[in-house]
C-alpha cells in the first residue's frame, strides 16, 4: 500500500479549470473523502490520479513515487466507476479474474486471490452468476472486488453507491467502512452525498469548481467550516445566514443586526476584530439545530412553513428579511403565518467574512451572548 499526494495540480479542458492548484496528501491506510457538488472537479481528480488524465502542470505521487508520467497501468492503482463497469457477458468469477489474467499471474493464484476476495466480499455464492442476474448491492461487491483482487497500492472510488436506493446505500456504508478498517488500504472515496463522506471518512476534502476549500476530519469540517461555501455543503438543512456589521463599544467588539447583537468577548474579540473594522459587513451562521423556536424573551419571527420528518421537524420562520430554518421536536405544535420567538445558542455561533469566504469565529469561540434589540 502507499499514500497518494497530488503537488500543485492544474487539469484543463479548453477554456475550463477542472482543477485548479490542488495540493493534497492522503495517508497510507487512511479513508480519504472528496465531497463537492456537480462540476467540482472530484471525477477529474480521480483521473488524474490514475492516469487516464494528465495534468498541465503539477505532479501525482504514490507513496516517494513520483507517477505523474507512469502508463495508467503500470501505476497500481485500481479504480471503481460510478457505473461499476462489469462484463456482462462474464460470471462473477471471470470479473473478478479478468486483471489478473491480463497481468499474466498464474492460474493457482489467481484462483487463490478470487477465492479470498470473494470471501472477504462475503460473494462466493454469486461466483457462477452474471451482473444481469446480481442485485444493486451485489453488483456493487463485485466491482469492488474486482479492484481489490489486484491487491493495489490504492482504491479509487467514484460515487459507487449513487445507483442504489437509500436503504442499500445505508448498508453499503457501513461495509465499505468496515472493509477499508479490516483490509487497512488506503481509499479516496469521492461523493456529492454528504453524509457518505462525514460517516465514512478520516478526512474530507471540500472541492469547489476546481479548488479545494478546505481538508480536515469530518467533526472539523462540520464545527469549523473555513467559509460559507463548505458551511452550505455540509449539514442538512444547511447553515443559517444572517447578516450584521460590526461595531466597537468601549473597545467591545458586537455584530449588529436589526433584531440583536452579538457580544463577542476573550481573545475571538481580537482575532475578529483585526479582520472587522467600524460598520463592515459580516455573516453570523449558525445551524438549525442551534435555534431554539418559541424561546422566552427571544427575538421575534414568524412561522412560514414546516417540514415534518418524523423524527423532526425542519421549521421555516422570517427572522428580519431572512429565512432562518429550525430544527425542532416533532411535538411542538406550529402554524403557517404564526408569530413566535426564536433564540440562538452563542456558543454555537459562527463568525464570517463579508463576502463568506473566510471563517472569523467559529462554534465554541468566545462569543458571549446574544442581545435581543
Amino acid at each position: 500500500m502507499a499514500g497518494i499526494r497530488l503537488d500543485g495540480v492544474t487539469k484543463q479542458f479548453g477554456s475550463v479549470t477542472a482543477l485548479d492548484d490542488v495540493s493534497l496528501e492522503v495517508a497510507d491506510g487512511e479513508f480519504f473523502a472528496v465531497l463537492g457538488p456537480p462540476g467540482a472537479g472530484k471525477t477529474t481528480m480521480l483521473r488524474t490520479i490514475v492516469g487516464l488524465e494528465k495534468p498541465e502542470s503539477g505532479d501525482v505521487y504514490a507513496g516517494d513515487e513520483r507517477i505523474t508520467d507512469v502508463y495508467p497501468g503500470d501505476r497500481d492503482i485500481a479504480i471503481v466507476f460510478q457505473n461499476l463497469a462489469l462484463y456482462p457477458d462474464k460470471s462473477v468469477r471471470d470479473n473478478l479474474a479478468f486483471p489478473l489474467k491480463q497481468a499474466k499471474l498464474p492460474k493457482r493464484e489467481i484462483e487463490r486471490r478470487v477465492s479470498d476476495v470473494a470471501a472477504v466480499l462475503k460473494i462466493e455464492p454469486l461466483l457462477r452468476r452474471k451482473p444481469a442476474k446480481l442485485s444493486g448491492g451485489e453488483r456493487q461487491r463485485v466491482a469492488l472486488g474486482r479492484a481489490m483482487v489486484r491487491d493495489p497500492r490504492a482504491l479509487l472510488l467514484d460515487e459507487p453507491l449513487s445507483a442504489l436506493d437509500a436503504l442499500l446505500r445505508l448498508e453499503m456504508r457501513g461495509e465499505l467502512k468496515r472493509l477499508q478498517r479490516e483490509l487497512g488500504r488506503t481509499v479516496v472515496y469521492v461523493t456529492h452525498d454528504q453524509v457518505e463522506a462525514m460517516s465514512m471518512a478520516d478526512r474530507v476534502a471540500v472541492l469547489r469548481q476546481g479548488r479545494l476549500q478546505q481538508v480536515a476530519p469530518p467533526e472539523d469540517i462540520y464545527h469549523r467550516p473555513a467559509n460559507r461555501f463548505v458551511a452550505t455543503v455540509v449539514g442538512s438543512p444547511p447553515m443559517n445566514f444572517l447578516h450584521g456589521s460590526a461595531s466597537w463599544d468601549d473597545g467591545r467588539l458586537e455584530i449588529r443586526h436589526p433584531l440583536f447583537d452579538v457580544v463577542v468577548a476573550g481573545e475571538a474579540s481580537a482575532s475578529v476584530g483585526e479582520r472587522l473594522g467600524e460598520g463592515a459587513e459580516c455573516l453570523i451562521g449558525v445551524r438549525p439545530e442551534d435555534v431554539d423556536v418559541e424561546a422566552a424573551g427571544g427575538i421575534a419571527s414568524t412561522v412560514v412553513t414546516t417540514e415534518p420528518l418524523g423524527g423532526e421537524t425542519v421549521v421555516d420562520l422570517e427572522v428580519g428579511d431572512r429565512i432562518t430554518k429550525a430544527l425542532v421536536d416533532p411535538s411542538l405544535s406550529l402554524a403557517d403565518g404564526q408569530p413566535t420567538t426564536v433564540s440562538l445558542d452563542p456558543r454555537r455561533l459562527h463568525l464570517f467574512d463579508g463576502d463568506g469566504e473566510a471563517l472569523l469565529s467559529a462554534a465554541g469561540d468566545d462569543i458571549l451572548r446574544v442581545r435581543v434589540r
